[in-house]
């Protein structure tokens, strides 16, 4: 018998089974295991990698279960022949590293756009090791309701129900999931709609992506917010589009001359993005009623419809829509976990119809079997209880959080509506990708607000801080921290 080294790096937040498997798989699978001669013996592998036999000898019997190996009684365990190399299979390709590339396509002549060229918003890597990380987007992970999910997938995936999320559903969206969203999302932002009306989407940014492909091209001018959410104006520019910036004040968006020049709007009422501001009833009314007077089609996103911690949110603007002029967009994995991406679209049926059928050329429809577990997760009320239990961390993540700006950070000013995020005004003279820079050597992270805005001259002294993937007793440390940081900076800018 030949002993075979395997060397498998052990995760400690993952099962010692999954990764023995997994290690084994990718190796037998690679042919790192010579034909007619045994696998290690369960004593020899638990040795070599410091684990029991008996974590071994259950991953070799599932192993054989699943075909990729056979067991030959008082000799051992062999890679099933199925999975030896055969004769005549040529060899692996060389890398392309390796080739010679005078040859080889000039990749750049042949782009039609460059989405590498656009600004972005970026967080750093592993911004889970830092001890502070005031960054949007990302949940507090222990709060997942991962017994109630697993149940919804059960419910999915049992035997005694029909399995319809095996099946291409070609363009079509589940029936359920619909229903759960007229029935029962939207209304609690003061929305009626049909089922027709209703188009499931991979998250708010693709649905932003759909509705620019088919409604925009180079001719096409639309107002946004600024600052603003970022992704949404790179989509927008990535058609071509001429994106016309009005600025935002403690009511929302600032209608002027150019407002009516535009043929779209892209706005966020409820909470502005990034500044977090209301837009009021009568700039909201003033929107409506430029919209119809000027033909122009106003594209909502309620980004954070489902994680407002207000006592009484203000109905969505789609809400208020009496003319077709509204087209919202919402998401379902915001709060619960944005690694889903699963939302949704609300507008006319003649849209809806349009975006269904380019939806389905891109990627036909979202994954079946997640539309149906988060329809059950719904219909189970387990959204909703969780959704409560969010909304309370989230109210007193948001008191820490203010409390220790108003303690230690004074000279800055924040916003005091309760947006899922603090936007912050430093002192002119501070530029905050230096403060940022500063700041993360004391392991804070915080995201400078530069490029939210849309002038070439932009503000330096706005940043973001996020307050959900931070854990609540590291918020008023990281604020010390970063008001030293600031202090720092202020003596160096005299």
């Amino acid at each position: 018998m030949i002993e075979q080294c395997v060397l498998i790096d052990f995760s400690a937040d993952r099962g010692l089974q999954e990764q023995l498997r997994e290690g084994l798989v990718s190796m037998i699978l690679a042919g790192r295991f010579l034909p007619d001669e045994p696998m290690p013996s369960c004593r020899s592998l638990s040795e070599q990698l410091s684990i029991s036999r008996n974590t071994v000898a259950l991953v070799y019997e599932r192993l054989c279960d699943d075909g990729y190996l056979v067991s030959r009684p008082r000799i051992g365990y062999f890679i099933d022949p199925r999975y030896l190399p055969q004769p005549g299979t040529p060899e692996p390709p060389v890398s392309l590293v390796s080739c010679n590339v005078q040859n080889a396509p000039l990749w750049g002549d042949l782009f039609k756009v460059r989405p590498t060229d656009l600004v972005v918003v970026t967080k750093p890597a592993q911004w889970m090791r830092y001890e502070h990380p005031f960054i949007y987007g990302q949940p507090d992970t222990s709060l997942f309701p991962m017994e109630q999910w697993r149940d919804a997938a059960r419910k999915v995936m049992g035997s005694v129900r029909d399995h319809d999320w095996l099946l291409d559903q070609v363009d079509q969206d589940c029936p359920m999931l619909v229903e759960q969203l007229r029935t029962r999302v939207l209304p609690k932002r003061g929305i009626t709609a049909r089922d027709e009306e209703i188009l499931i989407t991979l998250g708010s940014q693709n649905a932003l992506s759909m509705l620019a492909q088919l409604l925009m091209d180079e001719q096409t001018r639309i107002g946004v917010e600024n600052p603003c959410f970022r992704e949404a104006i790179n989509t927008f520019a990535l058609q071509g589009c001429q994106v016309s910036p009005h600025p935002v004040d403690e009511e929302g968006i600032v209608l002027d001359a150019d407002s009516t020049r535009c043929q779209f709007f892209y706005v966020t009422p409820s909470h502005q993005a990034p500044t977090g501001v209301h837009m009021s009833n009568a700039r909201r009314q003033a929107l409506l009623q430029q919209a119809l007077e000027h033909n122009q089609i106003i594209i909502e996103d309620d980004y954070d419809s489902d994680t407002n911690i207000e006592a009484y949110p203000k109905p969505a603007l789609k809400a208020h829509d009496k003319n077709g002029r509204v087209i919202y967009v919402g998401s379902l994995s915001k709060a619960l976990a944005p690694g889903l991406r699963l939302g949704y679209m609300v507008g006319p049926a003649e849209l809806i119809d349009e975006l269904r059928a380019l939806r389905r050329l891109l990627y036909r429809h979202p994954p079946a079997n997640i539309q149906y577990q988060m329809a059950y997760f719904l219909a189970q009320g387990h959204y909703d209880t969780f959704l409560r239990r969010y909304r309370e961390h989230s109210t007193y993540r948001w008191s820490l959080l203010g409390e220790a700006l108003d303690k230690y950070l004074p000279r800055c000013r924040h916003n005091a509506n309760r947006a899922s995020a603090f936007w912050v005004e430093a002192p002119p003279t501070i530029n905050t990708q230096k403060l940022a820079w500063r700041a993360a050597h004391a392991s804070v992270l915080i995201e400078p607000g530069v490029r939210n805005f849309l002038e070439a001259d932009a503000p330096q002294h706005f940043f973001r801080l996020g307050f959900h993937a931070i854990r609540t007793e590291a918020i008023r440390p990281g604020i010390i921290k970063l008001a030293e940081a600031l202090d720092k900076e202020l003596l160096r800018c005299e």
